[in-house]
């Protein structure tokens, strides 16, 4: 596989990557040749005790540090800006939530958290917020069922923040990240990794970027989200990349979406939703590249691919029926087994497809202008076999399914039905630029 990635000219970083940081370890470094960091200011609090009666008191401080290990859950009502001097961490009972926030323009900044409470009917989690402009910065989290839930949290910033949970089943973790009608909210240069979802639902505005989700359930799961963005993250090694369900006008850009496996694996799927647009993703080594079902709902909403790269998936692109105003302009299908498969029996002879390059493509270019002087069809044997008979994918790339394409595109009246065509196809891959 990393050889295949090799040959596209893409990094085997796509499915790999640097070992997640150690409990405890800094989240953030400083740049090389920037200046050490300015030890944090206000008033420096050693004990849980001390802190928590400092919080509690609406007449206190609003800048406190805290110093060392203190152990305890903590409430904050009150605007307050908390920071940890270097090697600080709150670690709580292990019977509820660490650090509650109710409450506007709170400051988390510098500070390990430990050991919430097991209970998922009460979400315990190491952080949960909600308020206005509450802002949590270079925070590491572990050992936490949750890890920052933002419920109700308007205008509230996640940067820099690692979220690592449990390394047990998907079904039986938290959320490391999750964003529940949190309108205009930010989540920037984030780690999550062996968590259940990154949770965007019921929110509008928001923005997602330059994050990394790895060996977690959804790399991110949009629902009943509105006008929002994800862009210049890796979503690697989960069991789905991102997931849209009920969504309007949403953003994904310059994405890497790869290692979704196994039965229910994609890299980047669609359901009853509207107005997206795709630019410069890579869906790379995924069971299914793209899924979509019922999207875009209507064709004056229209879903528009252009320029993303679908390399090395089984399947590249998967329909769940005939989806008009859906375009796809400009995008390479790469090395993919399979490029196209719609389920119940239908096609995508619907799809608005103009410029795609598609490895498997055989045809001439006389005039040298770039573009196949034939159009691109997908009319595989072996795809209408396996629609009818879906054990049959198992036999995906063998010779046997090799040898019965070919014998189909030999005698095209074995293969009549047609599944996609794109009347001008590239000879030639088009140059978009590696995450």
């Amino acid at each position: 596989m990393r050889r295949g990635l090799a040959a596209l000219g893409v990094g085997a970083a796509l499915l790999g990557g640097s070992a997640a940081p150690s409990r405890g370890e800094a989240t953030a470094s400083a740049a090389p040749g920037a200046p050490p960091p300015s030890p944090p200011q206000g008033l420096v609090v050693r004990s849980f005790q001390e802190l928590q009666q400092l919080v509690a008191d609406p007449a206190g401080p609003k800048d406190l540090v805290i110093e060392g290990q203190l152990e305890g859950d903590l409430v904050i009502k009150r605007p307050v800006a908390l920071r940890g001097a270097p090697g600080a961490l709150l670690r709580g009972t292990g019977r509820d939530t660490v650090v509650t926030i109710d409450a506007h323009d709170v400051v988390i900044e510098d500070l390990a958290i430990r050991r919430s409470g097991h209970r998922h009917t009460h979400e315990d989690s190491g952080l949960k917020a909600s308020g206005e402009r509450v802002r949590i910065s270079r925070v590491d989290i572990a050992e936490t069922l949750f890890g920052i839930s933002l419920q109700a949290c308007r205008h509230c910033v996640l940067e820099r923040v690692n979220v690592t949970g449990y390394d047990s089943d998907e079904e039986l973790r938290g959320d490391g990240i999750k964003l529940w009608e949190a309108h205009d909210s930010i989540v920037r240069d984030c780690r999550m990794i062996h968590s259940r979802d990154l949770v965007v639902w019921y929110t509008s505005r928001a923005t997602l970027e330059r994050n990394t989700v790895e060996r977690s359930r959804y790399g991110s799961h949009f629902m009943y989200a509105k006008d929002s963005v994800v862009r210049d993250s890796r979503f690697r090694g989960n069991v789905v990349g991102v997931f849209v369900m009920y969504s309007m006008r949403l953003k994904v850009e310059r994405n890497v979406l790869a290692g979704a496996r196994g039965a229910a694996g994609i890299g980047l799927g669609f359901k009853d939703s509207d107005a997206i647009e795709l630019k410069g993703n890579w869906m790379v080594a995924n069971t299914t590249g793209t899924y979509l079902d019922n999207t875009p709902r209507t064709p004056a909403d229209a879903v528009k691919f252009e320029g993303n790269v679908l390399a090395l998936n089984d399947v590249g692109m998967r329909l769940h029926a005939s989806e008009r105003g859906l375009h796809l302009y400009g995008n390479a299908f790469r090395d993919n087994a399979v490029v196209i498969e719609v389920d119940g029996g239908g096609n995508a002879l619907g799809v608005d497809l103009k410029g795609n390059y598609f490895s498997d493509y055989e045809g001439y270019d006389l005039d040298g202008d770039g573009t196949g002087d034939v159009a691109y069809e997908v009319k595989a044997l072996s795809s209408q076999l396996t629609e009818a008979h879906p054990t049959l994918k198992f036999f995906y790339g063998t010779a046997a399914m090799s040898v019965m394409d070919a014998i189909a595109y030999a005698v095209p009246v074995l293969s009549a039905k047609r599944l996609l065509v794109d009347p001008s196809p590239k000879m030639y891959p088009p140059q978009l630029a590696t995450p």
